[in-house]
């Protein structure tokens, strides 16, 4: 009798568009508290707690992820908005922008060139296909430019989505290690290293160092993000692939 109401209620839960955006916040918090009471330690991100919590549920669940997205979509929308608000802090900084401004784009164009070719090299060697090599090319640029760029470059925008995750989590784990071995002090270096290699997940890690690294962060995020539109294609025209 329990468990056949149990099931009413699921079935009537379940078609509520709320759901999903309801309990992807929930895991979210949850995951963002049990990563504190852990220490903070980056191989146990909230994002990839949420990820995994997530997935454990739609699978028990039985539910296919168009159904979740429908439910969830209000989140996907509000990457848009939450990037252009970066721009707060930048102004923030924009005397020390400014004044580093060729180091800064010099950084930037290098990271975004290695990023991309790095990957594509990779892949390449191992075998991928025209269509994975281009859905692997914009993974170290924030989900809604890289699945466009992906997209516009023949890739496959939804490959592409998952690479971005983790290439953000696995720059989030690294990024204190590698800050600690190279001996960096700056929070904007530190800062923008990650916005640019790590795009969200490594702004939104840069912001709990120090509000200069979440600055530097979103500027690193933002040139990644217009460089690789910009640039990549014109890459990808000169290379060989086939």
């Amino acid at each position: 009798m329990v468990t056949e109401e149990l099931t009413d209620i699921w079935v009537y839960l379940a078609t509520s568009p709320q759901l999903w955006l309801t309990m992807t916040l929930l895991v979210f918090l949850f995951s963002t508290w049990l990563n504190r009471r852990l220490g903070g330690s980056p191989a146990l991100h909230p994002v990839l707690l949420s990820m995994g919590l997530l997935i454990g549920i739609l699978l028990l669940t039985d539910t296919d992820y168009d159904t979740y997205f429908e439910g969830a979509q209000f989140i996907h929308f509000m990457l848009g908005p939450a990037t252009v608000a970066l721009a707060i802090p930048l102004y923030d900084h924009r005397r020390q922008i400014r004044d580093w401004l060729a180091p800064l784009l010099v950084a930037g164009i290098t990271g975004t060139t290695v990023a991309a070719l790095s990957a594509i090299a990779v892949g390449a060697a191992l075998g991928g296909s025209p269509a994975s090599l281009m859905s692997l090319a914009p993974k170290s640029v924030t989900s809604p430019i890289a699945m466009g760029v992906a997209e516009q470059l023949g890739g496959l925008p939804s490959l592409t989505a998952a690479l971005v995750l983790i290439t953000g989590s696995l720059g989030c784990i690294m990024a204190p290690a590698l800050i600690r071995l190279l001996r960096i002090r700056d929070d904007a270096v530190k800062g923008f290293a990650m916005g640019l290699t790590a795009h969200g997940l490594g702004t939104a890690q840069a912001f709990s160092i120090s509000a200069t690294a979440g600055a530097f962060a979103g500027l690193g995020l933002s040139l990644a993000g217009l460089m690789t539109a910009f640039l990549l294609p014109v890459l990808i025209a000169w290379l060989p692939l086939g």
